[in-house]
């Protein structure tokens, strides 16, 4: 079973980070409700190969729960 953490964001924060991830877009995507979905092991990848963490940067670093598999975030 997949283990998931959604955590509820602003509109124009779901956009923000959908912005940030756009160089890899594998790492999310846009479901049917227009929810914003990340799976983790991509977003560590790809904060290793860009150097920079924009989830944390926006929400803090308090939010994010990495022992989970997706994280959804939902406005």
């Amino acid at each position: 079973m997949e283990e998931v953490q959604e955590i509820s964001v602003t509109n124009n924060q779901k956009k923000a980070i959908e912005s940030a991830l756009k160089r890899r877009k594998s790492a999310f995507i846009v479901d049917d409700n227009g929810d914003l979905v990340v799976e983790v092991e991509a977003y560590e990848d790809f904060m290793d190969e860009f150097d920079r963490a924009p989830i944390e940067d926006l929400l803090g670093d308090d939010v994010l729960d990495y022992s989970q598999e997706f994280w959804i975030f939902i406005s």
